[in-house]
């Protein structure tokens, strides 16, 4: 059986190192995907691995690990570094029989492991892209980077605010503008009056998260949230008296990338589950209370429909040139 090893940090997994592997596994009948890891990388070595193991799933001759990088020696020439890799990897993993890689150091690092060294695509003529520049400018790389990979740069915005100011007819709109996808407010799926319990809040509170959890493996770069678990938490203080503690440890399991507070100046319009009608004012200060305690920067939007859409548009097309 030929054994091949690529190994690399996948930081993260794009195109190219799909290419890669594929490639190895054409001369191989093994591959051991090697990802290297430190406590420090920007990107979780958990997530990393996952994306591997996702992307390769149906691959079963391809075989994810993972080994953390606490041997290296930057300041040593390739061939000395190498044998440092070399001897590393000879416990870590079985025989190898070829190292492919589209990098300088694969030749002196097979010699090293007493392999045969296949180079591949190393004038990125097939995939030109790096790692770096995904991390820098992922919308710019966008088709280099495989689905699963996706949602991990996805920016969530959040639509927050008060009853009645418009959230979720911006939220609909925006998504249609920007052909993705929104997150509707789940609580008016899952109640029907005001009238509810500290169970129902916190199924709200668990289903607002699990519709973004979904909604990010179709959404297209962006994605629009109407409320957030804050807004849970005001709620549920506003009608119960109190917040169960699980809405503060769901509120730390989503980070947006921007909030929008809608202000209060158009028109209510009242329905089955508004009635702070008289409150206006009252709530719409808790709300942007809740962001300032919090530390939480935000856009405020006033003024007519024509002038808040361009606000947000005017935001948002600057967030996805980050």
């Amino acid at each position: 059986m030929i054994r091949a090893l690529v190994i690399g940090k996948f930081m993260p997994v794009h195109n190219g190192h799909v290419a890669l592997i594929k490639f190895a596994a054409s001369k191989a009948d093994e591959v051991i995907v090697s990802m290297s890891y430190t406590a420090n990388d920007p990107i979780n070595s958990d997530i990393r691995l996952g994306w591997i193991k996702e992307v390769f799933k149906n691959q079963p001759n391809i075989i994810p690990a993972s080994i953390e990088d606490n041997f290296d020696d930057d300041t040593l020439a390739l061939p000395e570094r190498t044998k440092i890799w070399a001897d590393v990897m000879r416990k870590a993993y079985p025989k190898i029989d070829v190292i492919v890689s589209s990098e300088v150091y694969g030749e002196p690092f097979a010699t090293n492991l007493n392999a045969q060294h296949i180079l591949f695509d190393a004038d990125r003529k097939e995939t030109p892209v790096a790692a770096s520049l995904i991390r820098a400018r992922p919308f710019t790389y966008w088709d280099f980077i495989p689905p699963v990979v996706r949602p991990y740069f996805i920016k969530k915005i959040c639509f927050y605010g008060s009853e009645s100011t418009g959230k979720s007819f911006m939220a609909q709109k925006m998504a249609h503008l920007y052909k993705t996808e929104f997150v509707p407010e789940v609580a008016r799926e899952l109640i029907t009056s005001n009238d509810f319990t500290e169970a129902d809040i916190i199924k709200i509170g668990y289903a607002q998260l699990d519709r973004i959890s979904k909604k990010l493996i179709t959404a297209n770069k962006i994605l629009f949230c109407d409320t957030d678990t804050i807004t849970t938490q005001i709620y549920s203080q506003h009608y119960l008296k109190t917040v169960p503690p699980v809405l503060f440890e769901l509120e730390k399991q989503v980070h947006y990338d921007h909030y929008f507070l809608f202000d209060i100046d158009v028109p209510w319009v009242a329905d089955h589950l508004r009635d702070l009608g008289t409150e206006r004012e009252k709530m719409f200060q808790v709300f942007k209370a809740a962001l300032d305690e919090r530390k939480i920067p935000y856009t405020l939007i006033k003024g007519d429909w024509t002038v808040r859409e361009k606000t947000i548009v005017t935001k948002v097309n600057n967030l996805l040139q980050d």
